[in-house]
C-alpha cells in the first residue's frame, strides 16, 4: 500500500524532472534564470547565461566538451569576467577561427558553475548544443554505419553515393581487412563553393575534407560530377576507416601508408600519376620511403610523385604479401608501434629495407625508351587536379581540426 507521504514525494520528484534544466535554484537563493547556446556556423558558438542571487554573484565559469575521439576525458573551462552584482547576464563567444573550426553535425556538451560572494555555488545540468550548417535543407539516408546528408539532387543521386560508399567499404575490407568500427557521417555539398562556405580559411582548390576524430567527411559533389565524386568519397572514406583501425595516442601512420591506402582504394592509378612515376623511375629521382613517411611536400610536382609512389608502395605490399599482412600491419600500428618496428614485425624489413626491395621491383616498370617525353599530366586540368587535391587536402583538416 502506497502511503500519502510516498505519493507526495513521487509528485515532487516528477515535477523536478519536468523543470527546464536551465532554471536551477540553490537553497541560498542563487538561481539560474536562463542558459542557451547559439551556433553561427561555421564561425562561432555563442553561450549565454542569466543568473540572480540574494548576494553578489562573483564567479561564473563555462565548462564544455566536444563529442569527438579522445584518449582521455577532457573538458574545457572558461572563466568569465564581469562586475559582481545580484543579477548577471553574461555571454562567451567561441571563435572558431582561433582553432580551425568544427565540422557540421558536431555536438558540444556544456554546463555552468556559478558562485556568490558567500561561497554558495550552483552547477547546471549538462546540455548538448549542435553545431549544424543550417543554410541548406538537408536530407539524410542511412545504411549500416554510414549516414549520408545531401540537399541537391534527387533520391537516385543519394542512392548512387550510398552505393559507391558501400562498395568502397567492401573493397577496402577485401584488400586490407580494414572496416568501420564506428558510425560515420558524409555531408554532400552541391559544389566546391558551398563546401568552402562551411570551412574556416579554405583554399580555393578545396573540394572535400575528412575530419577523422569526428568521423565526418564533407565534400562538394554536383549531380553532374558523380564520376569524380565517387573516387573522392572512396579516398576520404578510406582515411576515416584507417584512422579508426589504427588510432592510438602514441603515433600516426606514415604518410605514404595513409595516402597510399586511400589512393589504392580508388582503383587503378590514373594515367597522370603513372606517367610521373615512370619518369621518376627512369630518371632515378624517386623519393625515399623514409622521406615519404613525413607530410608531403607543398611543391606540386613532388607532391604528385609522393601520391603516385604511395599508391605503388601499398600495391606492392598488398599484392606481394597479401591482405592478412596488411591487416596485421594496421593492427600493429594501432598498438603505437614505430614505423620501423611495425614493418619489421610484420614483413621482416624496416623502412630502408622496404625502400630497397620496392625500388628493385618498380625498376622493371619503366625503361627510358618507354617513357613519354611529353607532359606527364595527360588528363585535363579539372580531372587531373581534383583527385590529387582531394588527397592533398585530406592532410589539411587533420592539422586544422585536431587539437
Amino acid at each position: 500500500m502506497i502511503k500519502k507521504a510516498d505519493i507526495f514525494t513521487l509528485i515532487i520528484g516528477l515535477f523536478l524532472v519536468l523543470v527546464s534544466p536551465s532554471l536551477v535554484q540553490a537553497q541560498s537563493g542563487l538561481t539560474i534564470l536562463d542558459s542557451s547556446a547559439e551556433a553561427e556556423f561555421p564561425l562561432k558558438l555563442r553561450f549565454n547565461l542569466s543568473a540572480e542571487s540574494d548576494d553578489d554573484i562573483t564567479d561564473i565559469r563555462l565548462h564544455y566538451t566536444v563529442d569527438r575521439e579522445s584518449y582521455a576525458q577532457v573538458s574545457s573551462e572558461v572563466y568569465l569576467e564581469f562586475m559582481p552584482d545580484t543579477t548577471i547576464d553574461v555571454k562567451w563567444v567561441w571563435d572558431m577561427r582561433n582553432m580551425g573550426g568544427l565540422p557540421t553535425g558536431t555536438s558540444v556538451e556544456y554546463w555552468w558553475t556559478v558562485r556568490d560572494v558567500n561561497g554558495n555555488e550552483i552547477e547546471t545540468t549538462p546540455v548538448s548544443a549542435r553545431f549544424d550548417d543550417k543554410r541548406y535543407p538537408w536530407q539524410s539516408m542511412t545504411e549500416g554505419k554510414v549516414t549520408i546528408y545531401w540537399y541537391e539532387g534527387d533520391l537516385s543521386f543519394a542512392r548512387e553515393i550510398m552505393l559507391a560508399t558501400q562498395q568502397a567499404l567492401v573493397r577496402l575490407t577485401e584488400d586490407t581487412g580494414a572496416y568501420l568500427k564506428k558510425p560515420v557521417k558524409l555531408y554532400i555539398y552541391a559544389d566546391a563553393r558551398d563546401l568552402q562556405g562551411a570551412m574556416i580559411f579554405p583554399q580555393e582548390w578545396t573540394g572535400g575534407a575528412a575530419f577523422t576524430r569526428y568521423g565526418v567527411m564533407v565534400i562538394g559533389i554536383s549531380p553532374g560530377n558523380l564520376s569524380w565524386g565517387k573516387r573522392a568519397i572512396t579516398h576520404e572514406l578510406t582515411h576515416l576507416v584507417v584512422h579508426q583501425m589504427t588510432s592510438n595516442p602514441y603515433t600516426d601512420l606514415p604518410a605514404w601508408l595513409s595516402e597510399g591506402l586511400a589512393m589504392y582504394a580508388e582503383g587503378e592509378l590514373e594515367a597522370g600519376y603513372r606517367n610521373i612515376l615512370k619518369r621518376a623511375i627512369a630518371g632515378k629521382s624517386l623519393i625515399s620511403v623514409r622521406s615519404l613517411s613525413s607530410p608531403f611536400s607543398a611543391n606540386a610536382e613532388e607532391s604528385y610523385l609522393s601520391y603516385a609512389q604511395s599508391h605503388s608502395l601499398v600495391e606492392f605490399l598488398i599484392t606481394g604479401y597479401g591482405q592478412g599482412k596488411m591487416l596485421e600491419l594496421l593492427n600493429t600500428f594501432s598498438e603505437g608501434s614505430s614505423y620501423d618496428g611495425a614493418l619489421e614485425k610484420v614483413y621482416d624489413f624496416d623502412i630502408d629495407g622496404l625502400n630497397t626491395i620496392w625500388k628493385e621491383k618498380v625498376a622493371l616498370l619503366a625503361r627510358p625508351s618507354e617513357v613519354k617525353a611529353t607532359n606527364p599530366f595527360q588528363l585535363s586540368e579539372e580531372k587531373w587536379m581534383q583527385p590529387a587535391l582531394v588527397g592533398m587536402l585530406s592532410k589539411l583538416p587533420h592539422r586544422i581540426v585536431v587539437f
